[in-house]
């Protein structure tokens, strides 16, 4: 399976459109320092749960007939 590709459309409607930065500085930026952007700005990205916590929901919300 291939990865997605980098999304740079969404990557420069952030960089352009929220931070506002010339293409210049855009440019500039390493993915490292723009994702470090992003998230001051939307905060952190949420992690996939534990495998706690999943088997924790999987018990409180059990997959089965809802007869």
């Amino acid at each position: 399976m291939r990865p997605a590709p980098f999304p740079w459309a969404r990557a420069m409607a952030f960089g352009l459109g929220v931070l506002r930065l010339s293409p210049r500085d855009f440019w500039s930026l390493t993915p490292r320092e723009l994702a470090s952007a992003a998230e001051g700005v939307y905060g952190r990205a949420a992690g996939a749960p534990s495998r706690a916590t999943l088997a924790a929901l999987m018990r409180a919300f059990p997959d089965g007939d809802e007869k």
